[in-house]
């Protein structure tokens, strides 16, 4: 049987990967402590539930308009003023179903074939794989633990090329936590000012999940905005990783583009997600509050119990709820029947010796290092840690 060649441009994603193997060893029996999902482990708040079993009596059950609800898009351009400070209208939303819809709506309305994309690593595995989809050009610019992960001025302005058409980055980011400060991104915005032809996607899908205080965003530079793509999302501010709504804040053609391609693929967005969505951007925030709280506290337990682990180097996350420790120390090393070569193999032996779930860094552009989530209860990370200190204790 022959298949497209477009499922060799790209891979599936090791988040997903390691989920289903875990998945798969569980229903075996086994007791898997999973630190790999980016998922928050708490409930939708009711009141978003409310809204939601309010649309279905109020029957919000018909095809909804492409780019989305008018009053959604009302709600996220009140959110964009509330939260940033930023102005838009809803002609400049498109809701999609799930933030990677709305990043694979944006990639395919702005890179052609032969297009370079750079993309600063650790990255999120998707960015890279929905490039490739549009046949665009990769270019990786490896950041430092001694920069705190993120890109320099200098160092973007050395990788922006004849071909560069669009510069993407996350903050906070998956998988390092690491933000961007004001100073920062207006480094960064006066390099592209230099560079008109180049889009900015600015993956703010963690806005919320910030230990530093407000994120801040890449648009708000009044001589960039019409280049800046914002991303965001439900999934985790709101825990609804599961009702899939994302958005995008654009310049009109870019929205309108979107709106286009998304025409041809999904449509809109589920109607009674997108009502209860409303109740997500306008209501009460003291849930997501909580919840910020609660990651705050899991986060000064993970960096104690992995500053307990020796020869590990990690970082305390600013935002986001993963740690991304540097482990190459035990590359080389055996227990005796296992040798661990590489992050991969070092997540495989954790995966089946100490029954624990994580992501190789690898999978973000950094093969040094593990992506350990701490979206997960006190008392499982607690115990996961308990099973990785073990296993790695028999690498010699």
């Amino acid at each position: 049987m022959q298949l497209s060649s477009l499922l060799l441009r790209f891979k599936e994603p090791e988040t997903l990967k390691m989920a289903k193997l875990g998945r798969e060893l569980r229903a075996q029996g086994m007791d898997i402590t999973d630190l790999s999902l980016g998922e928050p482990d708490f409930d939708t708040p009711d009141h978003i539930k409310q809204a939601a079993k309010k649309a279905i009596d109020d029957n919000y059950s018909h095809y909804t308009p492409v780019a989305g609800y008018l009053d959604l898009r009302e709600a996220v351009c009140t959110k964009l003023k509330r939260d940033n400070n930023l102005d838009y209208k809803p002609e400049n939303i498109v809701v999609s179903t799930g933030a990677k819809k709305s990043i694979a709506n944006a990639v395919l309305s702005i890179v052609d074939k032969g297009d370079e994309v750079i993309i600063p690593t650790p990255y999120w595995v998707t960015y890279s794989e929905i490039v490739r989809l549009a046949q665009g050009e990769v270019k990786f610019v490896n950041t430092t633990l001694k920069n705190g992960y993120k890109i320099t001025p200098q160092e973007l302005e050395n990788a922006i090329t004849d071909k560069t058409r669009l510069f993407m980055f996350s903050s906070p980011c998956n998988p390092s936590g690491a933000i961007y400060n004001k100073e920062e991104l207006q480094a960064l915005g006066e390099v592209l000012i230099k560079f008109p032809k180049v889009f900015i996607i600015s993956d703010e899908i963690y806005e919320y999940i910030n230990f530093t205080g407000k994120s801040e965003s890449i648009a708000q530079f009044d001589f960039l905005k019409e280049r800046v793509i914002i991303i965001n999302g439900l999934s985790k501010g709101f825990a609804m990783t599961g009702w899939r709504l994302g958005y995008i804040a654009a310049p009109v053609e870019v929205a309108k583009a979107c709106e286009k391609i998304q025409g041809q693929f999904t449509s809109g967005a589920n109607s009674i997600t997108q009502r209860a969505a409303i109740a997500a951007l306008t209501g009460d925030m003291t849930p997501t509050e909580n919840m910020v709280k609660e990651f705050q506290q899991r986060r000064a337990r993970i960096m104690e119990l992995i500053n307990e682990i020796p020869f590990i180097a990690c970082t305390q996350p600013e935002g986001a709820f993963y740690i991304f420790p540097m482990i190459s120390y035990y590359f080389g090393k055996s227990d005796g029947n296992t040798i661990i070569n590489n992050a991969d193999d070092l997540a495989m032996y954790l995966l089946h010796s100490a029954h624990v779930s994580i992501v190789t860094g690898k999978a973000f552009g950094e093969p040094n290092c593990i992506r350990i989530s701490f979206a997960n209860s006190m008392e499982n990370i607690e115990k996961g840690f308990k099973k990785i200190k073990g296993a790695l204790s028999k690498l010699h």
